[in-house]
């Protein structure tokens, strides 16, 4: 089914609007333009919980630039997907670089358009390597936010066929093989913990970037990287919330992108102060790149700051509750 040009008008399609729009916010601070982008009532899941309507997105944009003015970020991918004729999903990966602090991260925002307004989003940013980078005590940074959870659609059980309906609706069956091979990795390699299968799937060379501004490869130090990520939390599991696929050769092909949820109990290795046993939920988004029938990148995004302010809420940490969490 073509995408009717509504739905991203006036830009020439989905990649255009998303890249220009954003730099029209971020880059050329017209702030007020989000209310023309984004609809009244729109809903935004982020690291510290869910949020509704337009307000708490602009006060949250206007707070950010203006926290770091030098920050400028741009795509460095958009995975982009019909969602019918009048609507996508753009998993958007945007490189930021902060020249006067000398920062560097990534955010990942999954956003749900519908006539050229955005009624849903998903987004995740790389808190950590700013707080690293910049010398910051991760913990005291993290007991300085609230953690609000979610209501909506990441309240609900994860989707039962993914690939047929994401929680961003029904999508098209493009790239099915390739697809349901990235969701078999996830539960094969990820919630099956069978981390010798990785060599079925990417290729020698592969590349992970993650959390913290680390980038790690070949095939055992991804393994690594995924047991770091999880022993805090070793009987946990991910949920895929959605799936979107796209091949440009801007990008150096298939990208399959994935929206997840790792939820499990702090009952692990304390890599974030005393043991609580109580409950984590870890949105993220992998975007995956696929080149003959094998992976040789993959970007993954979560933040890992909210993690950490999770804990300490559920331990009496932290001072008080954030108000805005876009």
């Amino acid at each position: 089914m073509p995408l009717d040009p509504v739905a991203h008008q006036p830009y020439a399609d989905p990649d255009d609007f998303i890249r220009e729009v954003t730099d029209l916010i971020w880059v050329n601070r017209s702030i007020g333009h989000i209310y023309e982008n984004y609809a009244s009532d729109s809903i935004v899941h982020g690291a510290y919980g869910t949020s509704v309507g337009v307000e708490e997105v602009v006060a949250g944009t206007l707070m950010r630039i203006a926290s770091t003015p030098d920050r400028v970020g741009q795509a460095e991918d958009v995975v982009w997907e019909a969602r019918g004729d009048d609507g996508f999903l753009s998993s958007h990966l945007v490189f930021s670089a902060d020249p006067a602090s000398g920062f560097v991260h990534r955010t990942i925002a999954s956003c749900l358009y519908r006539r050229g307004r955005m009624v849903e989003e998903w987004v995740v940013r790389d808190s950590l390597a700013i707080a690293l980078q910049l010398g910051q005590d991760p913990d005291a940074v993290a007991r300085e936010k609230g953690y609000l959870g979610y209501s909506g659609s990441m309240a609900e059980a994860p989707p039962a066929d993914v690939l047929a309906v994401g929680d961003s609706g029904p999508r098209p069956d493009d790239f099915r093989a390739e697809a349901s091979m990235v969701l078999e990795i996830i539960q094969r390699v990820w919630n099956g913990r069978d981390l010798n299968a990785v060599e079925e799937y990417f290729v020698r060379d592969l590349t992970l970037h993650t959390v913290g501004y680390r980038t790690a490869i070949r095939p055992e130090n991804y393994r690594r990287a995924l047991l770091r990520m999880m022993r805090p939390f070793p009987t946990g599991a991910f949920e895929v919330r959605d799936v979107a696929t796209n091949s440009a050769d801007r990008y150096a092909g298939l990208r399959v992108s994935v929206t997840w949820v790792y939820k499990g109990l702090y009952n692990g290795v304390a890599d974030f102060g005393p043991l609580t046993g109580t409950p984590v939920e870890i949105l993220g988004v992998s975007q995956f790149l696929v080149q003959d029938g094998r992976i040789v990148r993959e970007v993954r995004v979560y933040d890992e700051i909210a993690v950490r302010t999770q804990i300490a809420v559920r331990r009496g940490d932290t001072p008080y509750d954030s108000t805005n969490i876009y």
